[in-house]
Order: C-alpha cells, then sequence, then structure tokens
C-alpha cells in the first residue's frame, strides 16, 4: 500500500529527509512543504560567499532541480501550513488544501529575531534567506558604512565579508566578547582582536537602546552611551523557532518541538528534525537544540529513517565550523561557562585549539586553523576518553594517537 510521506520545511533538515527517504526505498508519494519560493538550498554561504558577490544564489542548492523530480519528490514552494491535526492526520495549507499523511516530520526551521521598536524601520535588515543576503550585499562597498546588532556567528561572518568588501562596520555585541555563547573567554577575546585588527569597530558590552532614522543615515544610540549614525543595520540577534504549528496541534513544546531519541514528538506518527528539535543527547547529558548546518542534515536523514521503522537512536558530538576572514573556527562539543580552558597552540597567530574541561571531562573544543584537533576530540569526547592536562596542553603530543578510529 502507498504511503504518503509529508514534510513541512524545506530546508538542510526537510531536504534531507526527503532524499533519505527515497534511498532507504520508501515507493509512496512523499511532499516537501515549504513556504520559500526556491528549492532547498544551504545558508552558510548566505553570510560569507554570497553576501560578498563570490557565487550566485542559484549556487547554493542543495541539489540540481531535476534531481527533485527524478526522486519523484513533490516541493511545494510558496506554500504555507497553518494548521496540523493529529488525530486526522492532516495537515492544512493557506489556502485550504488539506493533505493526508501517514507520517509527517516538522523541519519549519525559525525566522531571524528581530530588536523591539525597529520593525519597518528603512535600512534595517536581518539575514536569514537567500533574497536577505542579495539585499545587504547590495548595500556593501567603499564608502559605505554598517552597524552589525550581534555578534554570534551570522553578525561576526557578515562583519568579515563586509570589511572585505571595503565597508566600514560597527559591531554592536551585549556579552564581553563576539561568540561569547560558544567560546570560552580566551577565544572571545582573540576574536575581539581580531575584528578590530581588521578595522571593524566592535563595542562589546554594548546593546543598541534605539535606532532612529534622519536625513543623514541610521543614528544608533548604545546602551553605554555611545552614537555612530551609517548607511544600514543588520540585526543579528540570533533565530527563533517556529514552533507555532506544533503548539497549536497539542504537541509538547519547550526550547522547540520535544522529541524522543528517536526524532519522534508527543504526537504519534509527527517527527521533528534540525532547528526546530529538541532532543536527548547521551553525549551532553542533557536536551538540547542545535542550530547546526551538520546536526540539521544528520538529524533530517535519522528522523526519515525513524518514520521507516527504524530504531536507531539520533545521538551525536556536535560539531559546527565558522569562516572569519583567513581564520577557519570549528567547534565540538557545547562549551559552558563554567568549563575548565586548556590551550594547546599559539592563540596570537590564530594557530590553538581551546580544550574544555567539565568536571575533569574532556566536554568541548574549539580550534582556530586546527581542523584536525577538533575532529580528534570529537572522537575523544564521543568515546569518552579525557586526556590528561598536560597532554592537551603539549602541542608535540598526538592526540590522534589515543583516539578510537573514526
Amino acid at each position: 500500500m502507498d504511503r504518503t510521506h509529508v514534510i513541512v520545511g524545506g530546508g538542510l533538515a526537510g531536504a534531507t529527509a526527503a532524499l533519505t527517504l527515497r534511498a532507504q526505498g520508501l515507493d509512496g508519494r512523499v511532499i516537501v512543504v515549504c513556504g520559500e519560493r526556491r528549492p532547498p538550498y544551504s545558508r552558510p554561504p548566505l553570510s560569507k560567499s554570497v553576501v560578498r558577490g563570490e557565487i550566485a544564489p542559484e549556487r547554493t542548492e542543495l541539489r540540481p532541480r531535476q534531481v527533485w523530480d527524478d526522486k519523484q519528490i513533490e516541493l511545494e514552494l510558496g506554500r504555507t501550513a497553518v494548521a496540523l491535526s493529529p488525530a486526522a492526520h492532516e495537515l492544512t495549507l493557506e489556502d485550504g488544501e488539506r493533505l493526508r499523511y501517514d507520517k509527517l516530520l516538522l523541519a519549519t526551521g525559525g525566522t531571524a529575531g528581530v530588536l523591539a521598536g525597529t520593525e519597518g524601520i528603512p535600512g534595517v535588515h536581518t539575514l536569514r534567506t537567500i533574497e536577505d543576503a542579495v539585499t545587504i550585499r547590495g548595500l556593501l562597498g567603499p564608502e559605505r558604512s554598517l552597524a552589525i546588532v550581534g555578534a554570534g556567528f551570522i553578525g561576526a561572518e557578515l562583519a568579515a565579508s563586509a570589511v572585505m568588501a571595503g565597508t566600514r562596520v560597527t559591531l554592536f555585541e551585549v556579552a564581553p566578547a563576539p561568540l561569547s555563547r560558544v567560546l570560552p573567554p580566551v577565544l572571545g577575546r582573540r576574536f575581539t582582536q581580531l575584528h578590530r585588527e581588521r578595522t571593524v569597530d566592535v563595542r562589546v558590552g554594548s546593546g543598541v537602546r534605539m535606532i532612529t532614522p534622519g536625513p543623514g543615515g541610521l543614528r544608533l544610540d548604545d546602551s553605554r552611551g555611545g552614537v555612530v549614525t551609517v548607511d544600514a543595520v543588520v540585526v543579528a540577534i540570533g533565530m527563533v523557532p517556529d514552533v507555532a504549528l506544533a503548539a497549536g496541534a497539542g504537541l509538547a513544546t519547550g526550547n522547540g518541538v520535544i522529541v524522543d531519541e528517536f526524532c519522534q514528538s508527543s504526537a504519534p506518527d509527527i517527527y521533528a528534525a534540525g532547528d526546530i528539535a529538541c532532543h536527548p543527547n547521551r553525549f551532553l547529558g542533557r536536551r538540547v537544540r542545535i542550530e547546526h548546518w551538520q546536526n540539521a542534515q544528520h538529524q533530517g536523514a535519522a528522523a526519515a529513517r525513524s518514520m521507516l521503522g527504524s530504531r536507531e537512536p539520533f545521538t551525536e558530538v556536535p560539531w559546527v565550523w565558522s569562516d572569519q576572514y583567513d581564520v577557519n573556527l570549528q567547534i565540538t562539543g557545547i562549551p559552558e561557562p563554567g568549563d575548565e580552558v586548556i590551550v594547546r597552540g599559539d592563540l596570537e597567530s590564530l594557530h590553538a585549539t581551546a580544550y574544555l574541561l567539565r568536571d575533569g571531562r574532556l566536554a568541548a573544543a574549539a580550534g582556530l586553523n586546527r581542523a584536525e584537533d577538533v575532529r580528534v576530540a570529537r572522537r575523544l569526547i564521543a568515546a569518552g576518553v579525557s586526556p590528561p592536562r598536560e597532554t592537551l596542553a603539549d602541542p608535540d603530543l598526538d592526540l590522534a594517537a589515543i583516539a578510537p578510529a573514526a
């Protein structure tokens, strides 16, 4: 009997799930409902190569368009789901059409956070979609100025891209350093220095109180009494997970959609993956909702397998990367403020790794231009191996020799 699998969301998690269903031999219908009018694409290049104009937006597409047709994956683009009935196994679209499903995956991602009081102000932007990136690309260049509010991954990457395009950049961050949610303070301070060395006016410990349009541009008043006037502003204060459909259907939510180790929600036959899924992670010892490319891809595939009856738990050590200027940052695990930090290498030359211990156990690592160190650390964390502090700190000792094979 043909079965219908519906996926709500056309981002990386949803697209990977659709492809996995076919790869696993599903013969029934696979329908992807996506509010955007573009086929599934990758978001990491948006703040880097796309906004710098180095690649065309079409090159971010996850697969050539013919692939979706060849695999008989029905892309319902530019269509929004407005209601979900777990009891009736029905999804209602905004035009009133109802899709009957046997299994359904929520991969709705989220929307860019908005700075209160700035809604509708001309010249104030966010960066979440290809259209956003193309718009911002037109704001960059010599003799142009840009303020970025928020120095997480998007804000810090965009600052680097804008400077590389010749733009004068002011970067605001309420925390003591850029990337403070994902880096130990010693690396955060090095990133502050890095951006300042590249001419970014980094204002840490400083939030934006008010944005006021005027004849000279947009005036930003910060929480420390500072003022700057710029041509445009990008608000990069994080993502808001889109759980409205799940909450309206009565699914358990809380920092996303609550799922079990098989990506299943509190309702039968409904699963969730990607940026909205709050899942138990045995390596971290708690529930987490992870907004990383690698997590979306792997969890989307795992959810698809679970929809087909697999009972293999999804659990892995998180990993994420960021490219800023000529620095490749990679992080594995989830750093926490109380972690003990062991540094290997030379921070000043931007070739170093910070290993983070929690209760004496290796829990996370962050590397600057040290990809191999992070790959090895990820294996060590997964295996529960915690090398002695002196071993972690000694650049002459090969940690790969004590790490289990990948």
